[in-house]
């Protein structure tokens, strides 16, 4: 199964990284965040990819044909003048950084947007179930149990909805204005919302494609008309999840990944090098289709 991955978008929010580098290739512990997603993804057995470039998609280019040639221990034949790795060696830590992915490096425009970057990649995600994800944001989503919940409900799409965890301080205020309440920083904001980790069936293209366009955001047009034919299921994740949106997502992550924390990292638990796994829970509440944690973005988040 293919999964589809937005790597385009130029990271407007993120500006103090995204001058010299796309989004997809901000670094959490000296790994680009998209090796981490796509790591996830392949812990759970998706090694196929097919990455929707724009914004310096050059780079995200350069990135993974390094990542293939130069990772790892490396031999240079000089007589027959060839670059080669070594199958022979085993080290039990290379191995969980080289999975065995195929990425295809799909040129969508730079200026296009999610919606038209998911229609230029039908080409290529063939005619089977896919699933696809955004380049900034890393979960411990159980991928089997999401791809078990959307073949049991026989609809075109499942989105996974999340509860992000959260800065900000909550209140409770009563219509009159009357503050009851004050909770300072809660662990996770209490609506549910996009989360990404989609898993879509080939017929989405053509249910879509009369509210798709390059000019289309994915959550403003195709979304809502999978929601309108009865088609769009959801799917609750109540473990952890988490954005890297702003500069200061970058360095929650980054302390995280320190600190021995880092929930997202499933391949390391599948490998045996960490005990420790946590996560965030949730309840049922109100689903969002536009995604992140920042109210009052209508792209990135609105709650039904």
């Amino acid at each position: 199964m293919k999964t589809a991955i937005f790597a385009g978008g130029k990271g407007s929010r993120l500006i103090e990284e995204t001058r010299v580098r796309p989004k997809p290739l901000v670094e959490i512990a000296n790994r680009p965040i998209l090796w981490h997603i796509m790591q996830h993804y392949s812990t759970y057995g998706h090694h196929d990819f097919v990455l929707a470039l724009g914004y310096m998609g050059d780079l995200i280019k350069q990135y993974i044909s390094d990542l293939c040639q130069h990772d790892g221990n490396l031999r240079v034949d000089f007589a027959k003048r060839e670059l080669f790795g070594e199958p022979e060696y085993r080290n039990s830590a290379i191995d969980t950084q080289m999975p065995p992915w195929t990425v295809d490096l799909i040129d969508t425009g730079t200026e296009t947007m999610t919606g038209g970057r998911l229609a230029r990649l039908q080409p290529y995600l063939g005619n089977d179930t896919f699933m696809l994800t955004y380049g900034d944001g890393v979960s411990n989503v159980d991928l089997d149990a999401l791809l078990a919940f959307h073949k049991s409900h026989g609809k075109l799409a499942t989105i996974t909805m999340v509860r992000p965890l959260t800065t900000f301080g909550h209140l409770q205020v009563r219509e009159d204005g009357l503050v009851e309440g004050f909770m300072e920083k809660p662990e996770v904001a209490t609506d549910w919302i996009n989360g990404g980790f989609f898993v879509l069936e080939p017929e989405v293209f053509d249910a879509v494609a009369s509210v798709n366009g390059d000019d289309i955001m994915w959550e403003e047009g195709p979304l809502p008309k999978l929601m309108e034919l009865g088609e769009l299921m959801a799917y609750r994740h109540s473990g952890f999840w988490y954005c890297m949106d702003h500069l200061a997502d970058k360095r929650r992550l980054e302390e995280m990944w320190k600190s021995g924390n880092r929930p997202w990292a499933t391949w390391e638990e599948k490998n045996g090098s960490r005990d420790d796994v946590s996560g965030q829970n949730g309840d049922r509440h109100r689903l969002g289709i536009g995604r992140g944690a920042h109210p009052g973005d209508w792209v990135r988040y609105k709650s039904l």
